[in-house]
């Protein structure tokens, strides 16, 4: 008897049948991973997470660190596109639960698949997303805003934008409101490149965005509160899930090697199985902290004053920064121990241990969430691997 895929395993199915068919194309082209996404699209889960009352699937975030886990391991700039736009579904839905326009909007998304990127980095602001230079003209009815990014993934592939920008021309660079841009309503100019060092399929240049568009499209709730309360942990939550996913590419990858060595040899233990033990061990102990930070999230946010409460205390704050600085920090070395496992053959592309793209996008894990400690460490890895 055939029974329907739950929406689980279809992102099973499109991670090894798709995404990781095309993730060196979608890595050495430095283009964005068309195939991956339409499948994710066919198959429904753009709108995932919005409730079934709008005609979602209403899964969870826990679910979806899994998806994230699982696309990783088949393409990392899959993974984190779909991390990313996820991130914005869950702000509106958490956050505009009774808001009419948003509410058709959340139903229009289960329709038509939509794409949202998001629009929180601008030029002359430190990289800090709780300060924004532009400002929001409105009239009450009509919206205009302008704001100069320094990076907006996957901009130029998205349908929808979310972007942050002080609330009038009058308030303090912190007093921050979230727009949803609709499609038509705005318009891109690229102005630069990026030519990152991995999950180049994110396509992540800066952009001039000017836009304007009904008023009811600003979201009433401040970004400061939706910021405390959803966007930083679930960011750090859903990018876990892909940091994991992707040190399980490289450890399945040094785990083929190892069986192949005691293949080759019945009878004898490899001498690279120790590592290999030291590796799995490594890798659990990620998978183990994300899974704490997840279950504190859960518990945290079914309180009654976890708006107001837990979430948005200063020791909260810091556990989930110790998260993103140790999963990735963990992540490289996971990646590292993985290719000397493999030795040289972990350095040649195009063969079933190759680890290039893998420690590419460890390492660029840890630039996009600001975390630099460690990256000098890799100098003289990263000039090896860098492409002639």
């Amino acid at each position: 008897m055939c029974t329907a895929l739950t929406l689980t395993e279809q992102v099973k199915q499109i991670a090894n049948d798709v995404a990781a068919v095309h993730a060196d194309a979608v890595d050495r082209e430095a283009r964005f991973p068309h195939e991956a996404i339409a499948a994710l699209k066919q198959a429904g889960l753009m709108s995932a997470y919005v409730p079934q009352s709008l005609g979602g699937a209403g899964v969870s975030l826990r679910e979806l660190v899994v998806m994230c886990d699982t696309l990783a391991r088949a393409c990392a700039s899959t993974a984190m596109i779909f991390a990313m736009h996820q991130i914005q579904v869950i702000t509106i839905v958490d956050h505009a639960p009774d808001d009419a326009w948003f509410s058709q909007y959340l139903r229009d998304l289960v329709q038509h698949q939509y794409l949202i990127a998001s629009v929180t980095s601008e030029v002359n602001v430190g990289g800090e997303m709780r300060r924004s230079q532009c400002a929001v003209e409105s009239d009450g009815q009509r919206y205009h805003v302008v704001k100069d990014a320094t990076t907006i993934s996957y901009g130029a592939q998205a349908d929808d934008l979310l972007l942050t920008a002080r609330r009038n021309a009058e308030a303090g660079p912190s007093d921050q409101v979230l727009i949803l841009l609709r499609k038509g309503d705005f318009t891109l100019e690229q102005k630069g490149n990026w030519d990152t060092m991995g999950m180049r399929g994110t396509c992540s240049p800066p952009f001039l965005v000017t836009a304007s568009g009904d008023a009811a499209q600003i979201m009433k709730v401040p970004f400061g509160d939706m910021s405390a309360r959803t966007v930083v942990p679930v960011s750090h939550l859903l990018w876990g899930g892909c940091w994991s996913g992707c040190a399980s590419a490289a450890v399945n990858k040094a785990r083929a090697f190892v069986r192949k060595q005691a293949r080759s040899k019945p009878g004898t233990v490899p001498p690279t199985a120790t590592r290999l033990a030291e590796l799995v061990s490594m890798l659990q102990g990620l998978r183990s902290a994300v899974e704490a930070c997840l279950h504190e999230y859960e518990v945290l946010s079914a309180r009654e004053d976890a708006a107001t409460g837990p979430l948005s205390s200063i020791g909260y704050s810091v556990r989930m920064n110790n998260l993103k600085i140790d999963a990735t920090e963990e992540l490289p070395r996971i990646v590292q121990k993985a290719l000397s496992i493999c030795g040289i053959v972990a350095y040649k592309n195009g063969t079933p241990f190759s680890m290039n793209r893998h420690v590419r996008d460890s390492l660029s894990a840890m630039l996009m969430v600001g975390n630099d400690r460690i990256l000098a460490t890799n100098a003289n890895l990263l000039l090896v691997l860098k492409d002639d």
